[in-house]
């Protein structure tokens, strides 16, 4: 079980990320793009299945988004409507920034079961009008304590500027996050960079490191490529000269993730940093997609597991 490996805080978690379907999708496309997941997913060997949460974040940035934004089925009505007899346990992302204290409620008492978790998600940007601020949200969730488990987002790229992306995920885990899932990342020296303070905080403070798993996204094209750095995940210039002049921008990608995070791997183990793998497609293409999933496996190879 997902939470079990959570709660005993083991190395090796592998989740895979989707987004739900559009709004604009007729019922029977939903169907469709469901059927196309779960035979994806009958073949995938994960601990459990991510579901986001998409935000318009324009409030970010002012740069031009590169593909436009479409509103998706919220993920609590898609896992309950379309992939309810996914046995699989679900991981449901929560945009609180949008719910009220009531619908945040229901969503808590609704979903304290053992196969599904959540992560709550704050505004993209302090400019952005919110319902609910992040730390209410949390606050809600202690207040009813209704069992449900709470993991949270960081952002390893942060720390480079920031260098307090580890005291982020400590105030988190005061709050009641047991796991984290990382943004996409495919800047190893910020990724190694946060875990160092991460460990060196906790192992100083007596605080027990919850898994952190770190999210791995193939790039298969310039436009993914252009879309990724929008959506603000940090590509050093040398790796993005790589990808540009690649014969195969796709294994090209790949080939540094698994590099990269197999350096983070033996780092985290030579510290008994307990870390995990989210894989996802940011791009709807098939032969990403694609990738991505056979990516899962490989993950599961650096890890040493059969």
């Amino acid at each position: 079980m997902l939470i079990d490996k959570i709660i005993q805080k083991k190395s090796g978690i592998i989740t895979y990320g989707i987004t739900p379907p559009r709004q604009t999708c007729s019922h029977e496309k939903i169907v469709e793009i469901t059927g196309n997941h779960i035979e994806r997913l009958k073949i995938m060997k994960i601990d459990g299945l991510v579901i986001y949460d998409v935000q318009d974040e324009k409030a970010r940035t002012s740069a031009e988004r590169p593909f436009p934004f479409l509103p998706t089925l919220d993920p609590d009505f898609y896992y309950r409507n379309y992939l309810n007899k996914l046995t699989l346990p679900k991981v449901i992302y929560k945009a609180v920034s949008n719910h009220t204290k009531d619908s945040l409620t229901g969503f808590i008492n609704e979903n304290s079961s053992q196969d599904v978790l959540a992560v709550f998600v704050g505004a993209a940007s302090s400019r952005q009008k919110t319902v609910t601020k992040l730390e209410d949200a949390y606050k809600i969730n202690a207040q009813h304590d209704a069992g449900l488990t709470l993991g949270g987002v960081t952002i390893p790229e942060r720390h480079l500027s920031s260098h307090n992306e580890h005291l982020r995920v400590i105030k988190k885990m005061e709050n009641g996050c047991k796991f984290f899932i990382s943004q996409a990342v495919y800047n190893l020296e910020a990724s190694k960079n946060f875990l160092s303070d991460y460990y060196f905080y906790c192992n100083e403070n007596g605080i027990d490191m919850v898994p952190i798993l770190f999210t791995l996204t193939p790039c298969g094209s310039l436009k993914t490529l252009e879309f990724m750095k929008w959506l603000g995940i940090n590509i050093p210039r040398w790796l993005e000269n790589e990808l540009q002049n690649s014969e195969d921008i796709l294994d090209k990608s790949v080939d540094i993730l698994k590099r990269q995070f197999a350096e983070l791997l033996d780092f985290a183990i030579e510290k008994k940093i307990p870390i995990g793998c989210n894989i996802e497609s940011v791009s709807i293409r098939k032969v990403e997609i694609e990738r991505s999933v056979q990516l899962v496996e490989e993950i599961r190879e650096i890890f040493g597991l059969t």
